[in-house]
């Protein structure tokens, strides 16, 4: 039961998330809007669960957990109706960054709860739900919008995506059973500034700022470059391509048995590698590259993604919820950066532009990877 509710919560929450994705040219039409603009509609959502995450990763450990996901399921709910009725762009914009605030109610004070609660056994199998619900949830999302809904439709779109949320908001806020554990005292003992200190950490919070600008830019700006000429696809046709994101579900756990055998290292790496010809692949105008390039490019985000993960977590001796937590905030500061710039690259060069930014931002998990090779093999050789 209790799989299911985080689940059904976290999927519900990470829908609303790229909902307007898929329909970004659908939504400058409409609007009369620039390209930069609308894609605020999305990097909006990212910039606010940035902003909030830190803040709602402490009132997880001051408040109970049922009346935060009570408010935060509201919110975007209400939130996601706004978008649905109202025929202002700039308030649109507005709603999705209230929604990105209230995000981190429904997901990080979720995991803070689970971490409190469950045995480590039974928190490793459902954060497997978790993790699993992210995936479909940005799936659905982009489903919702360009797909299951006709795309002039886009509306309804968001109704159908409040309508989830009350229902899983409702689920988890009966079902979920009230904490009885308390913190894990280490995490007290250390504190953001004193984790931003270290400097070993940094390689793996600037991997997750790189990379998600990476995956971010690609799918905000592949709407528009296949509604061009050579391509000239229909939004439902574009949407299809967002299947893609599922390669995530099997891609975290490999990545995962990868490191353990090879090092978090070599799968940075390897990742990268996958990323960089994965970039190129989506430049060519041959539909059939593109739909492999977005395949490898997903597979080599999740690869980094995991393996930085692991090596974060493996450097800790203590205050891992609040590691993550940082981790979280550049991963979602990166992916509103990538979006943004992205979008002044793509106004100034097109898509050739936006790849070879993102190619550059590939600098990054190669370094990491790098780095923790050698680190790896000075504590095979020196061993505690």
């Amino acid at each position: 039961m209790l799989q299911l509710i985080v689940f059904s919560l976290v999927s519900a929450s990470f829908a609303n998330v790229y909902i307007t994705q898929p329909v970004l040219p659908v939504l400058q039409q409409e609007f009369s809007a620039d390209m930069v603009i609308v894609s605020l509609s999305v990097s909006a959502v990212i910039l606010g669960i940035a902003i909030s995450n830190l803040p709602f990763g402490y009132l997880a450990d001051k408040l109970p957990i049922r009346p935060i996901i009570l408010t935060g399921g509201i919110m975007v709910a209400a939130c996601s109706i706004v978008c649905a009725l109202t025929h202002d762009l700039w308030i649109l914009v507005i709603s999705r960054f209230l929604q990105g605030m209230f995000i981190p109610a429904l997901t990080t004070c979720l995991a803070a709860y689970l971490a409190k609660t469950l045995p480590l056994e039974r928190l490793s199998i459902v954060m497997g739900s978790y993790v699993s619900a992210t995936v479909l949830g940005g799936l659905a999302g982009r489903l919702l919008g360009g797909w299951l809904h006709p795309p002039l439709h886009w509306r309804y779109a968001f109704l159908s995506a409040a309508l989830l949320m009350i229902i899983a908001t409702v689920i988890a806020v009966r079902g979920l059973p009230a904490s009885s554990a308390h913190a894990d005292p280490r995490t007290q003992t250390v504190g953001y500034l004193e984790l931003l200190k270290r400097r070993e950490l940094w390689p793996f919070f600037l991997c997750a700022a790189g990379c998600f600008s990476i995956f971010s830019s690609i799918f905000n700006y592949l709407p528009f470059r296949l509604a061009e000429t050579p391509f000239n696809f229909s939004t439902e046709l574009i949407t299809m391509l967002y299947f893609s994101y599922i390669v995530g579900i099997f891609m975290g756990p490999t990545a995962g048995r990868v490191s353990n055998l090879f090092g978090s290292g070599t799968t940075l790496v390897v990742g990268a590698i996958v990323l960089g010809l994965s970039l190129t692949l989506v430049m060519l105008p041959w539909i059939a590259a593109v739909a492999v390039g977005l395949l490898g490019i997903c597979a080599g985000f999740f690869a980094v993604h995991a393996a930085a993960v692991g090596a974060l977590n493996r450097r800790l001796s203590g205050g891992h919820g609040r590691a993550n937590a940082l981790y979280v905030l550049f991963y979602y500061m990166g992916g509103w950066s990538g979006i943004t710039l992205s979008g002044f690259a793509y106004q100034q060069g097109g898509w050739t532009a936006v790849v070879i930014l993102c190619l550059a931002l590939l600098i990054i998990p190669l370094a990491a990877g790098i780095g923790e090779m050698k680190s790896r093999r000075k504590r095979l050789s020196y061993p505690a």
